[in-house]
């Protein structure tokens, strides 16, 4: 952490002069709007002076820009995700997790290209919920179709599909996680024959 101080203090001086530059300031001019004397200011400038509150207080002011800017602190950190839309022919997947393991959460648009059936199968488990149009689950011998509003939750080691019904595109939310992280949801679809999809 120290180091990383030692480092922002060290950047202050660069970024000070490169600020005046740009806004086509003299070190004259900087004087007279803040009060400290055009020594001091290319002391600063130059690194050989350190950089206090005091002094950037003035600085930040006369450049209107906030005190984090002047310093260069770290971002605390922008708490919205940043989304990576991936496609594939006429579906959009986007991953709304950004840790590779553990709970994978993902939105999908399911275009209806996608209505062939391509039976997989893989460690897992899954949880698919249904936002809007038809959601298509082929599991083992199931075949069913869920409307929105309603969800499923399934064994990936069992063969498995789901696309659009052809109809028109589908947009669902998805929850994959490793063997054994079951959701803590559990729907089955209305209407759905019995034996639809569920804990095993």
């Amino acid at each position: 952490m120290a180091n990383d101080d030692t480092a922002i203090l060290a950047s202050v001086g660069p970024r000070l002069r490169a600020l005046r530059k740009k806004r086509g300031t003299t070190l004259t001019q900087l004087a007279e709007t803040t009060g400290i004397s055009t020594s001091t200011l290319s002391r600063l400038e130059s690194g050989e002076r350190r950089v206090t509150l005091e002094l950037l207080l003035p600085l930040a002011r006369a450049y209107q820009v906030p005190l984090d800017e002047l310093v260069g602190a770290p971002s605390v950190g922008d708490p919205r995700v940043r989304l990576k839309p991936i496609k594939r022919g006429d579906s959009t997947i986007v991953p709304l997790t950004q840790h590779p393991s553990g709970l994978q959460a993902f939105k999908m648009v399911l275009g209806t290209d996608r209505r062939e059936p391509d039976l997989r199968m893989h460690e897992g488990y899954e949880w698919l919920y249904v936002l809007s149009g038809k959601l298509r689950l082929v599991l083992a011998e199931h075949d069913i179709v869920l409307k929105a509003g309603e969800a499923a939750e399934f064994d990936t080691r069992l063969p498995h599909w789901f696309g659009s019904t052809g109809e028109a595109p589908v947009e669902i939310l998805s929850l994959f996680g490793a063997q054994g992280e079951r959701m803590h949801v559990r729907a089955k679809p209305r209407g759905a024959q019995s034996g639809g999809p569920g804990p095993g």
